[in-house]
């Protein structure tokens, strides 16, 4: 399907939605982010490095920008292909990948087509694989084989954010917790050890934790931790000889790895377990106090929303290059992954004029 990066931003946005883009089947929606670019904004340097598309501006401005925003989608539950719908006196656009991040995806290809006069360079960033580990992610490798991609004075992710600003993100981190018994029969529990039950205290522990609020530079990031997959047994007359528990930690952006780690081994100190972290990937300061980010929130106006990302994003990987990096987009972040994933048509029409106006485009 061919794209109109001049389109209303309703039928462009609603374009990408249609073609589907699950983790690990991006090849599609990148030709065609692909080949508009090339075809109709002639003034970009544009690449491709596997499923990513890169699109850049070389005016020879004093500064440089970043608009990153991911292609894939979460599976689609019955939800393609999109539908527009009047729900409370407002128009919607729904499908998957609607709010997460199609939105903000079609609002930065839009910017692209119209960026010839732009008084920053930019760099825009259409990648592959974020909705999955960390170690998919395209922008790891990009981070590791095209460093100076990400070389910015900012950078702005297209989160969905209601059209608000969302400053950093909290830090996750995956905690396997596996706990070891003795197989015995059911009948004669006695003689073996049921790993299972070693878990209780465990869930104890969790159900009594009490998350940290940690307000930085006006913004409150709420921790969690909590455990999110259990599993154990082989039949049942079996007593289980060992069992498994995965803890998910959100943690605060003034927390790096070591330490999260550190206080999720303090939380099930004098356990009889084993503890091992599977995937982890630190969050990063707000960084709204920077003149880039400032000039960003007074193009916005006073109106604007400025909150905590309560998730990770791909801001993190900026914020470790020392690039500062804000959450902006279409979208109410709740709707993300949900089987009524929309968008308001609204809210696009508000990020592509913001973001106009920030950029001084017609």
């Amino acid at each position: 399907m061919a794209l109109d990066l001049h389109a209303d931003i309703v039928d462009l946005t609603r374009a990408l939605v249609d073609i589907e883009s699950v983790s690990g089947n991006e090849t599609a929606l990148a030709d065609a982010v692909e080949e508009a670019l090339r075809r109709q904004a002639p003034h970009l340097e544009v690449e491709r490095d596997g499923d990513t598309v890169i699109a850049r501006t070389h005016l020879g401005r004093d500064q440089r920008v970043v608009l990153a925003g991911h292609l894939d989608t979460v599976p689609v539950a019955d939800n393609l292909p999109s539908v527009l719908r009047e729900r409370d006196g407002r128009e919607e656009l729904v499908g998957r990948g609607a709010c997460d991040m199609k939105g903000g995806v079609a609002v930065f290809l839009a910017l692209a087509a119209q960026s010839e006069d732009s008084p920053v360079d930019l760099t825009f960033l259409f990648y592959d694989h974020e909705e999955v580990e960390a170690s998919k992610n395209s922008l790891t490798r990009l981070a590791s084989t095209r460093p100076e991609l990400f070389t910015a004075d900012f950078a702005i992710l297209g989160e969905p954010t209601s059209a608000g600003v969302e400053g950093g993100c909290k830090g996750t981190m995956k905690i396997e917790v596996t706990a070891r018994g003795v197989a015995a029969h059911s009948a004669r529990d006695w003689v073996g050890d049921n790993a299972v039950h070693h878990l209780a205290p465990v869930l104890q522990r969790l159900a009594e934790y009490e998350a940290r609020r940690v307000v930085i530079d006006g913004l409150e990031y709420r921790e969690g931790l909590n455990a999110v997959l259990i599993d154990g047994g082989i039949a049942g007359n079996v007593i289980p000889d060992r069992a498994h528990l995965q803890l998910n930690y959100r943690f605060a952006p003034d927390r790096d790895l070591d330490q999260a780690e550190a206080h999720v081994r303090e939380v099930l100190s004098g356990l009889d377990l084993e503890i091992e972290v599977s995937d982890a990937a630190a969050g990063a300061l707000p960084g709204l106090d920077t003149a880039p980010a400032r000039a960003f929130l007074e193009a916005l106006g006073e109106g604007v929303r400025i909150d905590a990302k309560q998730g990770w994003t791909d801001v993190a990987r900026f914020s470790a290059l020392g690039v500062p990096a804000v959450n902006f987009g279409p979208g109410d972040p709740l709707l993300a992954h949900t089987d009524d994933e929309h968008v308001p048509t609204d809210d696009l029409r508000t990020a592509l004029a913001a973001l106009r106006r920030w950029l001084q485009l017609g």
